[in-house]
């Protein structure tokens, strides 16, 4: 494991967000936490200011620079190393939620000899002292950052240390084939045999099955996290911002019978049973009249180009024309959904000619306006989202994408160790390949990790955590 220099001084940091609340929290840690409140803080009931492990206390943070004026009244929290978050001592104080108040107690506390914590120092010392591996110390920005239920679900899940869990019972597989490995190697007097071969070479698949298990799940991972680009696409008056209105479940565009309304791509995001998606509305593909129509074709031809998907919207009142053709021609190749929208009006569209030209591709009918179809509409996009298999989010997740490089170097030294066996060659490169994939494995959990590489995660989390 990395060395790491443990952080004597004492830290301390605003925990909740900027604004008018009614709370907000100044966190302290480190071994002049507890002298440092009671030096500002007084107990209302007993004129004390000595804290009790485990408790919360109601009093007033006084003003030392302007004769002991109360400056506010709170809670203060104390929880003395190791029960803490940090597994060092720890103060919460609870006052009113304005930024002046919250400034002023802060400024006391550094005055008092605290440091400004660094950002995610909480939840970087937390790690250090051996309270969390990397991964729940991972799993706490995910929390914060969760777009939607189901990912939060994924991110507690990972938290409790389900991940790690799993990561350790892989190395300590791997530290078996590892030491089995190192004594043939250090007693060449008991050559391999084939039947001894055999069986390390099992072993070694069984463990890469295990990483491509994980592999599989990082893609439903990413998806929840990150969610997708959905592009809604057709030619004027087709009912775009209508359908956009409809998935969004709140009138965010301008509806109008005029052609070109939308004169510029609207960004909105959704969530569809738990999957977060970056819904695009774009102009229609007309002919420009002006500069302004102009650009905003240039700017749904870009959104087209970058979608991980798109809703191809015909108008069921309208035969297929030239322009659908020419927009048909460009998207062919996207993975996407053919929505024949206004179902609630005269369909006068020929579905056969379009089927003869999109072929496969998926059709679902709809009206935006009395929302028919709606839902079945987003049942078809979330089987294209999880092509056909159930996503289990109660369960172990990869969604980090350090997490996925790793694990997919990991996988390759085992390939390699695989390779090796099977040629006959020496099993000292066995060994080594067998040593990488455990060093990949570590990074992971934080068990070897470099100080630049702490150093960037943490630099993701806000001040306070």
């Amino acid at each position: 494991m990395s060395e790491f220099k443990k952080i004597n001084d004492t830290i301390a940091a605003i925990a909740t967000p900027v604004g008018q609340g009614g709370i907000g929290i100044v966190r302290l840690s480190g071994n002049q936490a507890f002298r440092i409140t009671e030096e500002i803080f007084v107990a209302k009931a007993s004129k004390k200011k000595s804290l009790e492990n485990g408790r919360i206390h109601y009093g007033w943070i006084i003003d030392s620079n302007n004769n002991d004026e109360p400056l506010d009244e709170v809670l203060v929290m104390a929880f003395r190393a190791p029960q803490s978050y940090t597994q060092e001592d720890v103060i919460e104080i609870n006052c009113h939620g304005g930024i002046v108040v919250l400034k002023s107690i802060l400024s006391l506390i550094l005055e008092k000899g605290a440091r400004l914590a660094e950002p995610g120092e909480f939840t970087k010392r937390a790690f250090l002292n051996g309270r969390i591996d990397l991964t729940q110390a991972e799993a706490v920005l995910d929390i914060i950052q969760s777009k939607t239920d189901a990912f939060l679900r994924v991110s507690t899940h990972q938290l409790k240390g389900e991940l790690a869990i799993v990561l350790e019972a892989i190395r300590e597989e791997l530290m078996n084939v590892y030491t089995q490995t190192e004594a043939f190697v250090n007693f060449p007097e008991d050559e391999i045999d084939k039947q001894s071969q055999s069986a390390l070479s099992h072993q070694i698949l069984l463990v890469q099955n295990r990483i491509s298990e994980l592999l599989v799940s990082s893609a439903h991972g990413r998806v929840l996290k990150e969610g997708m680009s959905l592009v809604l696409c057709g030619k004027t008056n087709v009912g775009k911002s209508s359908l956009l209105n409809a998935l969004l479940k709140t009138p965010r565009a301008i509806v109008s019978p005029i052609a070109g309304t939308t004169r510029d791509t609207i960004e909105e995001m959704a969530q569809i049973q738990g999957i977060p998606f970056q819904m695009i509305d774009t102009a229609g593909f007309l002919n420009p009249s002006d500069m302004i129509e102009e650009e905003a074709i240039r700017r749904s031809r870009m959104s087209l180009e970058k979608a991980e998907f798109v809703l191809f919207v015909l108008d069921l009142n309208q035969n297929l024309t030239q322009e659908d053709f020419l927009l048909m021609e460009q998207i062919k190749h996207k993975s996407m959904i053919v929505v024949l929208n206004k179902k609630d009006l005269k369909q006068n569209l020929d579905e056969k000619e379009l089927q003869d030209f999109l072929k496969e591709k998926d059709s679902v009918k709809v009206s935006a306006v009395t929302q028919e179809g709606i839902r079945e509409l987003e049942e078809k996009i979330l089987e294209h989202v999880w092509q056909g298999k159930i996503v289990d989010t109660h369960g172990v997740l990869i969604s980090n994408l350090r997490h996925i490089e790793s694990l997919k170097h990991c996988e390759v030294t085992l390939l390699k160790a695989q390779d090796i066996l099977k040629n006959d060659m020496p099993l000292e490169f066995v060994s080594e390949e067998i040593k990488e994939a455990i060093h990949f494995l570590d990074e992971i959990t934080g068990r070897d990790i470099s100080q630049d590489l702490l150093e960037k995660i943490f630099s993701q989390f806000c001040i306070g955590k």
